[in-house]
């Protein structure tokens, strides 16, 4: 495969502040389909990355056998949690981009994708801009999704030789190296310091982490966007107090319980069954506000993933609400309460 531009994003029309490659591991994914003699051959890219998934089929094309069938996940993914099981279940070999795996399991093949971005020189802008000083405060936590999990080694050393003592760790189950943090789980950052340094793209995860440990600053270093910034949750908070203010006159509610086979809380969403005459359970895999338009409801209960609740909450045509942002709007826990829903099963 020498020459291949797999990785190459500056041949994928898309506009980037940094060009950069992502990893895409195609000679792993060969090996695979060798040796299991496969025919069939699924590829789950999630949202952001799914418009590369044609080219990265034409380089895998070229080089596997020519009875090698490849087919293109459409349906939606934005984690780990968020497998094609029709699509798994109906080939030989099945191929997850973007995330490490919540569950080791031999018949699929995870590809991280892990980013040739230089986070050393936005780390710099970090400590000159935002972190405290080693001498004011030498502790700091370290953080980071997937796609940088290949430097965080060297990421860690670099801040203890600028004199920062490091805290890291790494949360549970749900997460597979030490100091990841995925949009629904920041487990990683329950560690002795008052700041935390994120290493990533965007602010999806970040501010979730912000929201969960209101307690600490937390400082992002951006290598793809090369900027420096602090992630703030103030604006999320007041949004979540107006939706459950809305909600505490509802007297019919929904209770959302995800199928997709890593955010299913089936006891949580039968609790509230059992505990409300007026609450109904309703089932589905893709959580979106045409979907519940339908349902006579005065409010909704999401027992699925988090992130669907705080981040599209307010499109939704009614309150849509944590299970326990939902305690609080039935009386049962004080509104000053509220903390932002995490998950921590694995599937």
């Amino acid at each position: 495969m020498s020459g291949s531009t797999e990785g190459d994003l500056t041949k994928t029309g898309m506009a980037l502040k940094h060009d950069r490659e992502w990893d895409y591991e195609l000679d792993r994914i060969l090996e695979a389909i060798e040796e299991r003699d496969a025919t069939k051959v699924g590829l789950q890219f999630p949202e952001g990355l799914k418009r590369r998934g044609p080219k990265v089929a034409d380089d895998l094309r070229e080089v596997a056998p020519d009875d090698v069938t490849f087919m293109l996940s459409g349906q939606p993914c934005y984690g780990a949690c968020d497998l094609d099981t029709y699509l798994m279940r109906r080939t030989d070999v099945f191929v997850h981009f973007g995330h490490t795996p919540m569950k080791e399991s031999d018949s699929i093949v995870y590809v991280p994708l892990f980013s040739n971005v230089d986070p050393f020189p936005i780390m710099e802008d970090a400590l000159a801009e935002e972190l405290s000083p080693p001498e004011e405060d030498a502790d700091v936590g370290l953080v980071t999704t997937a796609q940088h999990m290949n430097r965080f080694e060297e990421m860690t050393d670099w801040l203890e030789e600028r004199g920062y003592e490091v805290h890291t760790r790494r949360g549970d189950d749900r997460l597979t190296k030490e100091g990841q943090v995925l949009g629904c789980n920041y487990a990683s950052a329950d560690i002795d310091a008052d700041q935390v340094l994120y290493v990533g793209g965007g602010k999806f995860h970040p501010v979730g982490l912000a929201m969960e440990h209101p307690d600490k600053r937390v400082v992002i270093a951006d290598p793809v966007n090369n900027a420096v910034s602090v992630a703030e949750h103030d604006q999320f908070l007041k949004q979540r107090y107006a939706a459950v203010h809305k909600a505490m006159d509802a007297e019919k509610w929904g209770v959302i319980f995800c199928t997709k086979i890593g955010q299913g809380r089936w006891e949580t969403a039968q609790e509230i069954v059992d505990n409300n005459e007026n609450a109904y359970l309703i089932t589905m895999d893709e959580v979106t506000p045409d979907r519940l338009r339908n349902f006579d409801m005065d409010a909704f209960v999401n027992t699925g993933c988090p992130r669907i609740t705080t981040d599209d909450g307010p499109r939704f045509h009614k309150p849509m609400l944590t299970p326990g942002e939902y305690e609080a709007a039935i009386g049962e826990k004080p509104l000053d309460s509220i903390e932002f829903d995490t998950f921590h099963d694995t599937w």
